[in-house]
């Protein structure tokens, strides 16, 4: 399907798909509705015949004389009149009480498993379905049709399912998202770094849209390929026709103190939903809880296009050290300086906690943004352990690694046992590496290892497909997104590298 009106077309078969098993769920009634009527009927036509005769009777003599009473006639009259109440009072529909519970019960079992199938794991639908106790418990061992007919779907679209090539799966990554554009592009010093490297709120929604309607689906990294028995093994990724695999990170989830009043989020705190929220400072000081970065909204989006996360995909968060985690001040160096320095670390802990349960994947960005690459090898192990100290103390152990800067310690040659920075790394338990490549894709499966480059979507970026104008070979965001659709027009250009 051209993922064009990918959106509208989500929306109206799940409307179709309520629709239809609401007709399904109430074809039995409907037909004990129509014998019933049927039963009436019949009962309505004896009565009018006794009326007649009566009548007729009535005609001969005085009313009611001679008249002879038919066996059953005050029951029937008092079913008719009673709406099929029988004589002892008990009710003719036995347990009809209960069918509007069970009902409710059974659309929310088709729900459950309608999300699942929205998000690509047919076989999780299907197994919730069949393993219900609503399974096979009608009448001779038969099941409610709607329930069957939601496992025939499934099973129909689970056969068209077609194998991602792991070297077509791209890689796009962010910054903290500007949230109040007029305070990040205000002329100060700070300005032209945002303007380089940042992405706004706006731009990031436009950015999905355009990704959700180009047949993007989110992925994750362990999605790729997975470690097995000290091998790196290549993933199975089964998507629909038309369907296109992606990976989506965020770098420096960190909430710096030069940010502070620049008009990004303060921190990442726990939602009163269980999701991860951000808290921002409102321009009277007070604090606000909401969707104010890259992970609430795209949580909120994924709420609305469930089909846009393969199997309750979400994207990676990565975290340098130095000046704490997630908005918290969390290094060693606080510890005398913050307060707060334990309730953070404790607030940080249970953040991490709650991305992950919410199928974040949390990854390392080096302690000090370092070029991991290029500085000398004892300052490169020294802040590996540090990181591991200080950072992953809290997060819990990671196997991935986002690279500074973009710099690898190696070129594109495959890794071996003679990059001893790569050896010492994989002995801290590292196995997925990312650098920067501005290509469509770069995916490296190693034997220990897999490599993948990462596509920067920032004003950067955006500004040079501009620049280069239509048709141009340096343009290279086209296939997920027109830059020209999207860049706000609020920032300063051009925008240069400095």
């Amino acid at each position: 399907m051209n993922g064009q009106n990918r959106s509208n077309v989500f929306r109206q078969k799940k409307t179709m798909r309520r629709k239809r098993n609401r007709l399904i769920g109430q074809l039995p009634y409907l037909l004990i509705g129509l014998l019933i009527i049927g039963i009436l009927g019949g009962i309505s036509y004896k009565v009018s015949v006794k009326i007649a005769l009566a009548l007729e009777s009535g005609e001969k003599g005085q009313s009611g004389e001679g008249k002879e009473k038919e066996p059953g006639d005050g029951a029937d009259s008092a079913s008719a009149e009673n709406g099929g109440t029988e004589p002892d009072g008990e009710s003719a529909s036995d347990g009809s009480e209960t069918e509007p519970e069970t009902d409710s019960s059974i659309d929310a079992l088709l729900d459950q498993a309608w999300l699942l199938a929205a998000g690509y794991d047919y076989d999780a639908a299907i197994g919730l379905l069949t393993s219900s106790e609503f399974y096979g418990a009608g009448e001779g061992g038969t099941t409610d049709p709607r329930i069957n007919s939601a496992i025939s779907e499934y099973e129909h679209v689970r056969e068209s399912l077609q194998p991602v090539e792991i070297t077509e799966i791209t890689h796009v990554f962010f910054h903290s998202l500007v949230m109040d554009e007029s305070k990040a592009f205000d002329g100060d010093a700070d300005e032209s770094g945002y303007n380089q490297v940042m992405t706004t709120k706006d731009e990031f929604l436009k950015i999905l849209d355009s990704m959700y309607e180009k047949g993007y689906v989110l992925v994750r990294l362990h999605d790729i390929a997975t470690m097995q028995d000290g091998r790196m093994t290549k993933g199975q990724i089964l998507l629909p026709p038309g369907r296109k695999a992606c990976v989506m990170s965020q770098d420096d989830v960190c909430y710096y103190e030069y940010m502070e009043d620049d008009g990004f989020a303060r921190r990442m705190v726990i939602g009163d939903n269980g999701k991860p929220a951000c808290e921002m400072i409102m321009d009277d000081g007070t604090v606000s809880v909401g969707s104010y970065d890259m992970v609430p909204l795209l949580e909120d989006f994924i709420e609305q296009h469930p089909d846009f996360s393969y199997k309750g995909a979400r994207a990676v968060i990565a975290f340098t050290g130095y000046q704490g985690i997630l908005g918290y001040r969390t290094a060693e160096s606080y510890r005398e300086t913050n307060p707060n320095f334990a309730a953070d670390c404790q607030a940080a802990a249970a953040v991490a906690k709650c991305l992950r349960d919410n199928g974040w994947e949390l990854a390392s960005h080096s302690w000090g943004h370092r070029d991991l690459g290029t500085i000398s090898y004892e300052k490169f192990k020294t802040d590996c352990d540090k990181w591991e100290n200080e950072v992953e103390t809290l997060i819990g152990p990671t196997d991935i690694i986002l690279y500074p800067f973009g710099a690898d310690v190696s070129d594109w040659h495959a890794y071996n046992s003679d990059n001893e920075r790569f050896m010492y790394m994989k002995s801290l338990g590292f196995d997925y590496f990312c650098n920067v490549d501005s290509n469509q894709y770069w995916v490296q499966l190693g034997d220990n290892y897999l490599r993948q480059g990462r596509r920067n979507l920032d004003g950067y970026r955006m500004w040079t497909d501009i620049a280069a104008g239509e048709g141009s070979s340096r343009r290279k965001l086209d296939d997920l997104f027109k830059a020209e659709d999207v860049f706000s027009s609020n920032r300063p250009t051009p925008v240069v590298w400095e």
